[in-house]
């Protein structure tokens, strides 16, 4: 019997399972889509932002994301013409030199000069690409992948929960998590409330063939809508505020697209082929709690928002890598079990920021005069790099704070870059998921506390940091506890808490 059932095997659900193993937990993923289907949910870019990438740097897989990255504008700039093909080395360039941190309602975050905020990489990926990453990681692992696996029910029972599948077998386990996106059966099953708010407009996006590509702009804001033809050739997306989709379901047609874009845009074009499309809307939810006895949820299943801006893949995987070792220090009986309710009481919080931020963007969307001001004003806002560093700041979740009111202002915070001399870079030694405990004063005292304690104790220096003394690292990046004068009170509760 595994240690914890995953349910959905998308990014987040193969994030949370290596996050698992890691910890020592023996997790089993049931995925229901067939290979069409993965494929279909993955239309176009997406945005891997400055926090998500600092955590996956710590499990060594933003080399493979890089490398999918350039493969991935390679492709697209030998697909466009002279000019389409100079449009894409000039974002990878950005991407490239840590200058583009993402936008805001479709207002560029563009820094002048590269990674003022050291907020590190971006990347701007196919989601089959980042999946396959994921994969190849978590089958290294020893992850067992099963797909064709719908589960249709879940059962708690006093010591186990069981997950009843579609074709009536069934699978149980210490926890079950689900990962299976917005219309969680995880969720409905559990009986979790997902209060929020209905949505109010509709976007499609289609692979398509136009009877003349040029007879619409690449780039459309106007009084119906908006436009947009992907840097992926034949991918091009329409957002109306029409107060949401009719028919979620329903396979997508070339005539639903052609109206669609002949709404937006005003031209009457003819849509030839449509090779598949997707819909979503701004349909606003987030669960009342991301935990019920042993049934916990992650991404989507936990909160759903509006695609605009780039931060609902992020906020799942960034939920993987809080709950996923967690979880599997609970489930060995490590750590107390009211670990567990960190998670929610951690990314309840951040999740619903990220709701808020996201209704704002909407609405920053929308056509009209006063939203057209409004827009002004703000484009003229984030040109104060001091705006502009907050909103990067806010969509990349680079300000994330944990526990606020700490006694150490590093304490609830991802850990800084810290150049170590005399050790080896930080984000190798927590590539396993162990917790690290960094003693920069060579203090006995501080060696002899971590003794008989799971975490790995690291002497150095790091003369930029000389008001700094000692710092507890999670295994998710975020420093548990630090002091800046060896001085060791709270250090014994938070080994306890945390279960090292």
């Amino acid at each position: 019997m595994p240690d914890v059932v995953v349910v959905g095997g998308g990014p987040v659900g193969l994030l949370l399972a290596g996050e698992l193993r890691l910890a020592g937990a023996d997790p089993l993923v049931l995925e229901a889509a067939d290979e069409p289907a993965r494929q279909l949910r993955g239309l176009g870019l997406r945005g891997i932002n400055g926090r998500t990438c600092q955590a996956l740097r710590l499990r060594g897989l933003t080399g493979p994301l890089a490398r999918a990255q350039e493969e991935l504008f390679d492709r697209l700039a030998a697909d466009q013409g002279p000019a389409g093909a100079d449009q894409v080395r000039g974002l990878l360039r950005l991407l490239v030199e840590h200058r583009a941190k993402g936008h805001f309602g479709g207002l560029p975050l563009v820094e002048d000069q590269p990674d003022p905020l050291g907020t590190a990489d971006q990347f701007l990926i196919k989601q089959h690409q980042l999946e396959q990453i994921l994969v190849d990681w978590v089958t290294g692992l020893g992850v067992p992948l099963r797909s064709g696996c719908r589960v249709v029910d879940v059962v708690t029972e006093e010591t186990e929960v069981r997950a009843l599948l579609a074709d009536g077998s069934s699978v149980s386990a210490a926890y079950l998590v689900g990962c299976d996106g917005g219309r969680s059966t995880v969720r409905k099953q559990a009986r979790i409330g997902f209060p929020g708010t209905p949505a109010t407009m509709t976007g499609r996006t289609a692979v398509a063939e136009l009877a003349d590509p040029g007879a619409v702009t690449a780039s459309l804001h106007g009084p119906r809508g908006l436009l947009n033809l992907s840097l992926v050739p034949g991918e091009i997306a329409t957002i109306e505020f029409d107060g949401g989709p009719d028919e979620r379901d329903a396979p997508m047609t070339a005539a639903e697209m052609q109206a669609s874009i002949r709404r937006v845009s005003g031209v009457d074009v003819t849509v030839t082929r449509l090779a598949g499309g997707v819909r979503y809307s701004d349909n606003t939810r987030q669960a009342t709690t991301y935990r019920q006895g042993r049934v916990l949820l992650a991404g989507d299943a936990a909160h759903v928002h509006s695609p605009i801006g780039g931060q609902g893949l992020n906020l799942g995987l960034q939920d993987a890598m809080n709950l996923g070792w967690k979880l599997g220090l609970v489930v060995r009986g490590l750590a107390p079990e009211a670990l567990l309710d960190t998670y929610t009481a951690e990314r309840h919080p951040v999740g619903e920021r990220v709701l808020r931020n996201t209704r704002a963007q909407v609405a920053l969307m929308r056509p009209g005069a006063q939203v057209a001001a409004l827009r002004e004003v703000l484009g003229e806002a984030l040109a104060v790099p001091a705006t502009r560093h907050h909103f990067t700041a806010m969509v990349n979740g680079t300000d994330i704070d944990y526990a606020p009111g700490s006694a150490h202002p590093l304490t609830g915070r991802f850990a800084p870059p810290l150049e170590l001399t005399g050790a080896t870079p930080l984000p190798d030694l927590l590539r396993d998921g162990r917790a690290v405990l960094v003693d920069l004063t060579g203090s006995a005292q501080i060696r002899d506390a971590a003794e008989g304690h799971r975490v790995r104790t690291v002497t150095a220096r790091c003369p930029a940091h000389d008001a700094l003394a000692a710092l507890l690292i999670r295994p998710d990046g975020y420093v548990a506890w630090a002091t800046a004068d060896a001085n060791l009170t709270g250090l014994a509760e938070a080994f306890r808490i945390h279960g090292f």
